[in-house]
This record gives structure tokens, C-alpha cells and sequence, in this order.
């Protein structure tokens, strides 16, 4: 009996003994697993137009940060009556949702989101990838929805965009951005203008008369040999910068099917 009861303590001592040891183990493991970044949701929630930190981009994963998917819902909601409008040339399964990211003059990462036609998505994807990589800046990237669809209001804020349902400006024909063919980029820096008969200047953004001078330097400015200009004209984009009867520098589009 007494050699029983000695087991019965003994395999009682041995237990707790490894039950300790094991919790331990598991506080240890606790201790040094990493603190999610505080930014980290700005990611997971995708929330466009946030600056975050390069220890949430790598907790999320670069490669999720490069992405074309269905429009969502709410995205989707957002658009209508502003840059979406009904209409019998382009539907919500012709586009895409591009997220991607990228820096801004002053090196910080911002979250960044695009729609455009699916045709172009996985060039465009590419494109911002390897803009990002080199550091190429671009102070903002979301939907014309957040300023009404008007495109003087996004420009004169800098904001890269690519698909809104709208007219060439002028004109009564449809933009290439209305079939989310063309893209725009840092468009206060890169204007579009135009010398008029009478020899007056038409500019787009209005407040982008200093820049339409490319013999200046300046933050954000495109020119040929830049590498957007590079990226884009390799991929089979014309660059409104090359045309001849207007200069439009910040606009990139595509013109074949």
C-alpha cells in the first residue's frame, strides 16, 4: 500500500512538473512573438489614402499589396452617380480593383487603390509594382469619388486616378478614362494645356500654370527618360506629353483593344 501511494505521488509530482515546464514554454513563445504593427489594420481593411509603415507591409506580405480583384461592393456603392454612371459602353464586370502602394516625394508609403478596365489591369499592377520598388513618387492615389468625380477638384489636389465616367474635356466625346483606358499621374505637376487661336492658354489643373514650363525642375515632374514615361510607353501606353496640337503630361492611355 505504501509503495502505491509513493507512485501516486510521485507520477502527481512528475506531472506538475511538466505541466509547469510546458507553460513556460508556452509564456516564453508568447513573450517572443513580435507585436502586430499598430498600422497593420490600415492594410487588412485596405484603407486608401493612409500612410503606413514598411514593418506593416512586411507583416501583410508585399505581394498582397499588388493586386486586381472584383470591384467590391462598397467600393462599388461609392461609385455610382460620381465616377460610375449608367450608361451602354461600360459595365462594372469591364473593370477592375486595383490596390497598390506607393511613396510620395517625402519617402513614406501610403496605401494606395485604382479602378480600371480589366484589359489593362495586370499591365497597370506590373507597372505600380515596379514604381514602388524603385521608390518613384506619387503624392496620391484614390477613386475620384472622393472628390465628387470632378476633375479639376482631384487634380488641383494631385491624385492619381485612372477609370471616371466623363467627356474629354472641351468635348462632347467620351475620355479614355471613361472606358478606364487611361491613367493619370500627379496630375497638379504634370498638366494638360492648350494654346488657344487667340493665343491664349487653356490649363488643366487651373492652378497648374507654373508647371506647364518642362524646362523647370520640380518634385513629381514627368518627362521622357523618366520612368514612368519608361514603364508606360514599354507596355504599349501612348504619353500625352508626345502629342502635338496639346500637351497633356500626366496622362498615360491605352488605345488598342
Amino acid at each position: 500500500m505504501k509503495n502505491s501511494n509513493m507512485k501516486i505521488l510521485n507520477f502527481i509530482k512528475a506531472f506538475a512538473f511538466l505541466s509547469a515546464a510546458f507553460f513556460s514554454v508556452l509564456l516564453l513563445a508568447s513573450a517572443r512573438r513580435p507585436t502586430p504593427p499598430a498600422d497593420l489594420q490600415l492594410l487588412e481593411q485596405w484603407k486608401a489614402g493612409n500612410v503606413v509603415s514598411a514593418e506593416a507591409v512586411q507583416a501583410y506580405g508585399i505581394d498582397r499589396c499588388f493586386v486586381a480583384v472584383p470591384i467590391p461592393d462598397a467600393v462599388w456603392g461609392r461609385m455610382q452617380g460620381k465616377s460610375f454612371k449608367d450608361n451602354p459602353h461600360i459595365k462594372r464586370d469591364d473593370l477592375l480593383y486595383l490596390k497598390v502602394l506607393h511613396y510620395d516625394y517625402d519617402k513614406c508609403i501610403h496605401v494606395g487603390e485604382m479602378v480600371c478596365n480589366r484589359l489593362i489591369a495586370e499591365r497597370l499592377i506590373e507597372i505600380f509594382r515596379l514604381l514602388y520598388d524603385a521608390n518613384y513618387p506619387i503624392q496620391r492615389m484614390v477613386l475620384p469619388d472622393n472628390y465628387n468625380a470632378d476633375d479639376e477638384t482631384q487634380m488641383r489636389a494631385n491624385n492619381t486616378s485612372c477609370f471616371c465616367y466623363r467627356a474629354v474635356a472641351g468635348s462632347g466625346s467620351l475620355s479614355r478614362h471613361a472606358l478606364g483606358m487611361a491613367v493619370d499621374i500627379n496630375p497638379l505637376y504634370n498638366p494638360y494645356y492648350k494654346v488657344r487661336a487667340n493665343g491664349t492658354k487653356f490649363v488643366q489643373p487651373s492652378t497648374a500654370g507654373q508647371y506647364c514650363d518642362r524646362n523647370k525642375n520640380f518634385r513629381y515632374k514627368i518627362h521622357r527618360g523618366d520612368l514612368a514615361y519608361k514603364l508606360f510607353t514599354e507596355r504599349g501606353f501612348v504619353w500625352g506629353g508626345d502629342w502635338r496640337s496639346c500637351k497633356d503630361f500626366q496622362h498615360f492611355e491605352m488605345r488598342k483593344k
